[in-house]
């Protein structure tokens, strides 16, 4: 089966991820709320696992319930809550009910979220996950015995941050990634454009890979001041928090922020991924904003 996204990359569409977070409970409403809002206007959805160690519905799922409304779920998997035996079946059930798509991530330290005093797992990290991938799509488990019941035939994407500090890193993980068989790739938060054209031209030039640029909704000068305090690697300009702070309105200037955003995107990389955490309902707006049509 080849998905909408798979086929976007395919014709190499400009191409348009959003993410979603699942409920923190047993009522999806909300969610599929805002994922609807998406329909038409973006190739997929992530829906994210764990994300920030804070405690959220299964990502399979919740991504189960997207796809049983038409929407196209890209499912994050991360290492830090599953050994290599819960990985598989939850990767194994993940195809069974139609997921495709798996974003594979190493995930957040327990550390940073609402239950610091869980155990962390991380029995593989995101390098290892994708090569499992590989082995089940192949048709064989960890320990390189057949699965008998079929292979998988998942379509994994990966993480990438072209801000690191270490650009020798950077480089060693982003080839480490594409030869565990990462398929697409998928930015942090991205601030720095110049960073993000650089990697593009020296890191990724060879690669046929698409690369997505992560574009983050800016809600206030204090949500931008507590990202640059709290998330790693990122460092949002002070222009664009006096834009925030002197503005009348700073949610509508966080969005045209995120749409120019959008438009440097274009012109440097393969598409975009956004995200407006609990205000998903504006990306359409943005990406009008950006001169972005709708997605066929």
């Amino acid at each position: 089966m080849t998905t909408r996204f798979r086929r976007a990359i395919q014709a190499k569409e400009f191409l348009i991820t959003a993410e979603v977070m699942p409920p923190k409970g047993g009522n999806p409403a909300r969610m599929l709320k805002m994922a609807k809002t998406l329909q038409g206007r973006v190739h997929a959805v992530n829906v994210t696992d764990g994300s920030r160690a804070v405690l959220r519905m299964s990502s399979v799922a919740a991504s189960t319930i997207l796809l049983q409304q038409g929407i196209e779920p890209i499912c994050q998997i991360a290492c830090r809550d599953r050994n290599c035996i819960g990985l598989q079946a939850d990767l194994m059930g993940a195809h069974a009910l139609g997921i495709r798509n798996i974003l594979a991530l190493t995930g957040d330290p327990v550390k940073a979220g609402d239950h610091q005093d869980a155990k962390s797992v991380f029995d593989l990290e995101s390098v290892r996950l994708l090569k499992l991938i590989a082995k089940l799509n192949q048709g064989f488990d960890y320990n390189d015995k057949p699965l008998t019941d079929e292979p998988l035939n998942l379509f994994c994407g990966a993480a990438v941050d072209p801000q690191l500090k270490s650009w020798a890193s950077l480089q060693k993980r982003f080839e480490r990634k594409l030869a565990a068989g990462a398929q697409f790739f998928q930015s942090q938060l991205i601030s720095d454009f110049d960073k993000l054209d650089k990697f593009m031209t020296q890191v990724a030039v060879n690669t046929n890979k698409p690369i997505l640029a992560g574009i983050f909704l800016l809600k206030s000068a204090k949500n931008a001041q507590f990202i640059n305090r709290c998330v790693p690697g990122v460092n949002i300009p002070d222009e664009t928090i006096n834009r925030l702070a002197n503005a009348a309105e700073p949610l509508q200037e966080g969005m045209k922020i995120a749409a120019e955003q959008v438009k440097l995107a274009k012109q440097i990389c393969h598409g975009v991924h956004m995200m407006a955490v609990k205000r998903e309902d504006l990306i359409p707006e943005i990406l009008n904003l950006a001169g972005i049509a709708a997605v066929d």
